[in-house]
């Protein structure tokens, strides 16, 4: 008998090791250091969490419809069947505002994957053939950059029409200079390291060792860029929704409400003011992730803050 609680004892004393040291490797690692001395960047992966889950399940958050018009209910103040209120048509605003977060994300990700994609694509090629190309391709750039990102997209959406796919063609077209630079300046860093020379001299083409040995190797600082501008781009899109060259209703989007609830501000406050705060939040959550994502994958900017 007491050989098998003896047993019994080493086993938990063995589980116990076993986690005391996965919680040991977990509060050494980077990641740990980074929420250590940003604690706020717990805010931004909850709001995160939060999006997550309203994007895959928003019915586990409101059964009531973000399209269908009730004129009878039309600005009800919030309560407990409307946490936000109604609108000006009787549509739920809380439900609204949570199917719009799911609007925003799509929006966000066709954006940044255009952008992206642009920036990488010009300013990989520009850095690594240099010369002429990268002559060529930077003064475009710089012509490009010459007009701030919101102007363009303003005049990019007004020339192609309102619509969803309209807005994230003419954001994502307006958002990618800065990629490209920054591609540009990370592929000069490393592109005459001794691994990229080993893979030129073992005959490896040139799009894979830019893609393989370069891209791989200096993505650290492009992955901090996209995670801050998850934010700037959310605005910009609520912003041509705001000026009525963004998305069409009856597709929730929280620029569009805050534009449509504005001329009730006075007495409805609610309908322009819960879509805002969500719009806040969301950029404010993403900013502060962009941060904590910095401080992980560059754990010398934590001193210099």
């Amino acid at each position: 008998m007491s050989g098998e609680t003896q047993a019994k004892t080493d086993l938990s004393a063995l589980d116990l090791q076993r986690d005391v040291g996965a919680w040991g490797r977990f509060k050494s690692s980077r990641f740990a250091f980074a929420v250590r001395h940003n604690p706020m960047s717990i805010l931004g992966l909850l709001i995160l969490a939060l999006l997550i889950v309203m994007v895959l399940a928003p019915e586990l958050f409101t059964s009531q419809s973000a399209t269908l018009l009730n004129l009878r209910n039309k600005f009800l103040f919030p309560s407990a069947e409307h946490p936000f209120g109604t609108d000006h048509m009787g549509v739920d605003i809380f439900s609204r505002v949570v199917y719009a977060a799911r609007t925003t994300i799509w929006v966000v990700f066709v954006v940044l994957s255009i952008a992206t994609s642009l920036g990488f694509l010009i300013g990989s090629l520009a850095a690594y053939m240099g010369g002429r190309v990268d002559s060529i391709l930077m003064r475009m750039t710089d012509v490009w950059m010459a007009f701030p990102s919101l102007v363009l997209a303003i005049a990019l959406n007004a020339a192609l029409g309102r619509g969803l796919f309209q807005t994230m063609i003419a954001v994502g077209f307006s958002w990618w200079p800065s990629y490209a630079r920054l591609v540009r300046a990370q592929v000069l860093s490393v592109k005459n390291e001794e691994y990229v020379l080993a893979a030129q001299a073992l005959g490896a083409s040139h799009f894979r060792i830019v893609t393989r040995h370069i891209i791989r190797n200096g993505f650290d600082p492009i992955i901090v860029n996209i995670t801050i501008d998850v934010g700037f781009v959310a605005l910009a899109t609520a912003g041509l929704s705001f000026l009525g060259l963004g998305i069409e209703p009856p597709t929730p989007e929280w620029g569009r409400m805050v534009a449509e609830g504005r001329d009730y501000l006075l007495d409805q406050w609610w309908a322009s003011t819960f879509p805002g705060l969500a719009l806040f939040m969301f950029v404010v959550g993403f900013n502060l992730l962009g941060e904590l994502v910095r401080d992980w994958l560059d754990p010398s900017n934590v001193g210099r803050r």
